[in-house]
């Protein structure tokens, strides 16, 4: 899915535009037990509580598309032939076949997925007429329908006890703790929405934690391949370009591939093709290297222990660059600078010192207290 398609059934999902469809849930403690279990019509729910609850949902589609937001494919005979697939596909019926498929996913989820604490699992079964647009940009009658599951596993938090008022008695009292429910953790859609229509054979899954995709539940409920987290893949690629150039491995060097991933991504956002959504290859930063003036032994080395970690496989240049800003850490002082900026980063050698330079003009302050550079 691109980011049009999410944003558009971000947008569906409002009260005044949702279907009257149905909200499955279920409370899950900390023993893996399900406490109770409840469905839910939407057309009786209250519109501010039906607005909190569409909100809480609309996270599982927020965030980064490869970073928190990953296409998960099942493989050709699951979708032939899988209890799993078959699963799936039930769960968007409003039958009581639908119905039994949602408790039975909800307790798969319960026996293996690992949150801390106790946590509700929410599903939205729910259509989407999907409006057609003539050339000159006015809507049309719709021409398909989007049938789909919206899944949240959301952690239960207890508030403090606070002091409150109460206007009918004219008093102050102590509130006691309550269970909040939380933004989700983990939440998967299916099917995918490709091309403004539905593509059984992808779930659209959501991580609220890039360091930690919850690899438990994407075998055992998902039953596929577990990707690498976000996080992991910069720190893999960063140490295995660390190990492979060793000394070639420059600040020259840091900053032209930071500098094309960047514009990578810009060419993208300007681009307007979201079809081809920019990666990282093996082929290409091996060219990066060489232009950067890495020795061939050195460049063979990368190519070596790119394929060791991550295989054929192309990386999002977002996964790799972390931090919006450019960061230069040392033991003991932080840089940060504005990624467009990256020519105001130098080093020099002076009286056999090695220093970073960052060259400053104007505007220079120190604790908030503007100061001038003698």
């Amino acid at each position: 899915m691109h980011e049009k398609e999410i944003a558009e059934l971000r947008r569906h999902l409002r009260p005044d535009r949702v279907s009257p469809g149905a909200l499955y849930g279920c409370l899950v403690n900390e023993k893996k037990e399900i406490v109770t279990a409840f469905r839910q019509p939407l057309s009786v729910t209250s519109q501010d509580d039906l607005g909190a609850l569409l909100t809480t949902m609309r996270k599982v589609l927020s965030g980064t598309p490869d970073k928190n937001l990953l296409t998960l494919p099942f493989t050709n005979s699951q979708v032939m032939d899988s209890d799993v697939h078959r699963l799936f596909m039930d769960l968007r019926d409003p039958t009581p076949r639908g119905a039994e498929a949602v408790n039975a996913l909800f307790g798969k989820i319960a026996e293996t997925a690992v949150m801390d604490g106790p946590y509700m699992i929410l599903l939205l079964q729910d259509v989407y007429d999907v409006p057609a647009y003539a050339k000159d940009g006015e809507k049309e009658e719709s021409e398909s329908v989007f049938s789909y599951a919206l899944t949240a596993l959301c952690p239960l938090k207890e508030t403090k006890p606070a002091l409150g008022f109460l206007p009918g008695e004219n008093a102050f009292k102590s509130l006691s703790s309550q269970n909040v429910i939380a933004p989700p953790a983990v939440g998967f859609l299916f099917p995918s929405f490709d091309d403004r229509t539905a593509n059984i054979y992808d779930v659209l899954y959501y991580t609220k934690d890039t360091s930690s995709n919850h690899p438990e539940f994407i075998e055992s409920v998902l039953e596929m391949t577990v990707p690498m987290p976000a996080d992991e893949q910069k720190e893999t690629f960063s140490d295995l370009l660390s190990a492979s150039l060793d000394t070639d491995c420059s600040l020259k060097v840091a900053l032209n591939l930071t500098d094309a991933f960047r514009e990578q991504l810009e060419d993208y956002k300007t681009s307007g093709e979201e079809e081809a959504r920019p990666v990282v290859t093996k082929s290409k930063v091996s060219a990066l290297l060489r232009e950067s003036g890495v020795a061939e032994e050195r460049v063979a080395a990368f190519s070596e222990k790119y394929e060791e970690q991550f295989g054929k496989a192309a990386l999002p240049p977002q996964n790799l660059l972390g931090s919006r800003q450019i960061e230069v850490d040392t033991p003991d002082v932080q840089i940060r600078v504005n990624p467009d900026r990256s020519d105001l980063i130098g080093t020099r050698t002076i009286d056999g010192v090695r220093y970073i330079l960052i060259r400053a003009e104007n505007g220079v302050e120190v604790n908030g207290m503007r100061v001038n550079l003698e």
